[in-house]
């Protein structure tokens, strides 16, 4: 989504400043030349770019502190934060009951492994499972963890339960998606600089147009189809919206061919689109439901996949 955000300060200042042969490593008090005069924002800005890969293209704004909607700079400079973490901190930047929930936690114990049961996961389970109203969830910590959970659940359940032949299975995604920067993702992504360079890409993906019901029943009347996985609101390119009962119609597409409709609802999802999921907004329930960002409470990466039983079970200890 756009990145909108107040008072961007000194954008078009240029960020030439050169740390000296003889700086402290990880000190902030580098010796720059005289001539440069770099405030305290370009020199973390030069720093993260020296030393951090170059994977990210961020607004020169170099940030320091939140709180609700706003944020602030390491001069001081108080900005609305629109962004809001691609949706991870829908709740707002350190929400006190999110803070102290995390606090009394950690006060007592911050990991276990699943090789042991702890006294909190079930009861988040519970929670998420009720309130969205599926048998089961998954937990995992990234979204992209959560959008390769979707495929490997839908590939077992085209196997064990719909009957495709085994390595025959087919996932379907719409053009213009973003599902992360997994190989699963890149190899349904539909723009060059995401799989540019990155192949020989996953088999048995394959993309159609976004809110296109008669290239999706197509698509599904191929017995080994075993999945649809779309966002219900594309935000990768801006905000973009399929048209009126395009939601309901992929419900009934997806039920007439007996293929999974799987949403990923990791930025969209958890109130993004003024319903607790967007798919909400035409009153439909997929079979499979990706989360994530938002579900962290913007504290550090948490993500989930929903299902019922039939779906969920497919997967066994150990295969996920």
């Amino acid at each position: 989504m756009a990145v909108v955000m107040r008072r961007l300060g000194s954008l078009g200042r240029g960020l030439w400043t050169r740390q000296s042969s003889k700086a402290k490593p990880f000190s902030t008090a580098s010796k720059v030349s005289e001539k440069s005069a770099a405030s305290p924002g370009e020199l973390v800005i030069e720093r993260e770019k020296k030393f951090s890969a170059h994977n990210y293209q961020p607004v020169p704004v170099a940030l320091s502190r939140g709180e609700g909607i706003f944020v602030w700079d390491v001069e001081g400079k108080r900005y609305f934060d629109f962004l809001s973490g691609y949706s991870a901190v829908n709740q707002g930047h350190r929400h006190p009951k999110i803070m102290a929930a995390l606090s009394e936690q950690a006060s007592k114990l911050t990991l276990t492994s699943r090789a042991f049961y702890n006294d909190v996961l079930g009861e988040f389970a519970e929670c998420m499972s009720k309130m969205l109203g599926y048998d089961k969830m998954l937990p995992s910590n990234t979204g992209v963890e959560a959008v390769e959970t979707a495929v490997k659940l839908s590939r077992r359940w085209g196997y064990d339960v719909k009957g495709i032949p085994t390595n025959q299975a087919k996932i379907y995604f719409v053009e213009g998606n973003f599902h992360g920067r997994s190989m699963t993702a890149v190899s349904a992504s539909t723009d060059p600089e995401s799989y540019g360079g990155y192949g020989p890409y996953l088999p048995g993906i394959h993309k159609i147009p976004f809110d296109d019901l008669d290239a999706l029943e197509e698509a599904c009347s191929d017995p080994n189809t075993c999945s649809f996985i779309v966002e219900p609101i594309q935000g990768e390119n801006g905000v973009v919206l399929p048209t009126d009962g395009y939601l309901r119609g992929v419900r009934d597409v997806c039920s007439r061919h007996n293929v999974l409709f799987v949403s990923d609802e990791v930025q969209c999802g958890l109130g993004r689109a003024g319903r607790m999921l967007a798919v909400d907004h035409e009153g439909v329930r997929p079979d499979v439901v990706i989360l994530g960002k938002s579900l962290s409470g913007g504290l550090f990466p948490v993500s989930c996949v929903l299902a019922d039983d039939e779906v969920m079970l497919t997967i066994k200890p150990g295969q996920v």
